[in-house]
């Protein structure tokens, strides 16, 4: 079993910056990947962002490409997503999520993935 837990999200002014954690416990932190997703109001659970441990590459949807970054302390068994120039359409509650399966590049369908942290909202208003 995996326990994700997210934190650090809030209200930020557009183009402003926030920082997410996703803490793991319960299985080896270094196997897979992980990824953040984001759900707005109505909307479906959409891909932000992946780290494949097993190549130690990162992964972006192309509306994050740029301002959002996906990185991993192994020592704190924490991953993290970076997000410069917020914008009002970042508007969400964002996921955590591992990735238990093998496939390269690591999946962007939320379906794919195993375990789902609880959420944290990112609001950007002015």
């Amino acid at each position: 079993q995996v326990q994700l837990v997210e934190s650090g999200g809030g209200m930020v002014q557009p183009g402003g910056s926030l920082r997410l954690s996703c803490a793991v416990s319960g299985r080896t932190f270094s196997s897979y990947a992980m990824g953040w997703f984001r759900q707005a109001p109505g909307k479906g659970r959409d891909f932000v962002a992946a780290f494949s441990f097993s190549r130690d590459t990162t992964s972006y949807a192309d509306s994050v490409q740029g301002r959002f970054t996906i990185s991993r302390n192994n020592a704190r068994n924490t991953v993290y997503l970076q997000m410069n120039s917020l914008q009002p359409e970042d508007t969400a509650v964002y996921y955590c999520a591992y990735y238990w399966g093998h496939a390269y590049p690591t999946p962007k369908s939320a379906s794919e993935y195993d375990y789902w942290g609880q959420g944290t909202q990112v609001t950007v208003s002015s």
